[in-house]
């Protein structure tokens, strides 16, 4: 049982920490210190449903689904390509240069982005529904959902200290040099997420 969760745990943090994009929105928020839980929360909840719809059987229909896999290819790479255009655009006027700044991103935009990148990007599905549930449904009728916890223990985890321990990094970010150059990064990832995406 310890094993299955130790399995768990670390295939989920070697699959979670990738930077990708929600752990590049999740990071400038927490730089920014906005909605920091609510983004969390909404990472967090968001990989226990994948995962254990993944370990009950999504994961292996998607995959016979062609339909579905461009559906969510295409749509993925489009919002992607989007917002690496909004983050370049930031970095070229250097935008929201301190913490402090008025014209703070609002709750609800905030939520909706979380929620993009979560659900239009197909590097979760395959991640967790896939992936993982692959993985889990290995290790046999119970062992798969003391896996899938490990697994969802991580994401809590991971996104619990990236969304806190980054607003150390908070005073850095008071230099606009420091925004434009991680708004740089930020379009950087998500073209380049779009690109594989497109390509593969």
């Amino acid at each position: 049982m310890q094993t299955q969760f130790i399995a768990g745990f670390l295939s989920g943090l070697a699959l979670i920490i990738a930077i990708g994009a929600q752990n590049s929105f999740v990071l400038r928020q927490a730089i920014r210190r906005e909605h920091r839980l609510p983004v969390a929360l909404i990472c967090i909840l968001s990989d226990i449903t994948l995962i254990a719809l993944g370990i009950a059987g999504l994961g292996a229909l998607i995959q016979t689904s062609t339909t579905l896999l461009a559906v969510t290819r295409y749509g993925g790479a489009a919002f992607l390509l989007a917002y690496a255009a909004f983050a370049a655009r930031r970095a070229w006027q250097g935008e929201q240069l301190t913490v402090e700044e008025n014209g703070a991103m609002s709750l609800a935009s905030a939520v909706a982005t979380c929620l993009g990148f979560t659900f239009l990007n197909p590097h979760v599905y395959l991640d967790t529904v896939v992936l993982l549930g692959s993985l889990a449904n290995q290790q046999g009728e119970s062992g798969r959902w003391i896996f899938g916890t490990g697994a969802a223990t991580a994401s809590l985890v991971w996104f619990t200290a990236l969304a806190y321990g980054a607003s150390l990094l908070a005073p850095l970010f008071r230099k606009q040099a420091a925004w434009r150059v991680l708004d740089s990064f930020i379009a950087l990832v998500m073209f380049g997420l779009a690109t594989s995406l497109l390509l593969g």
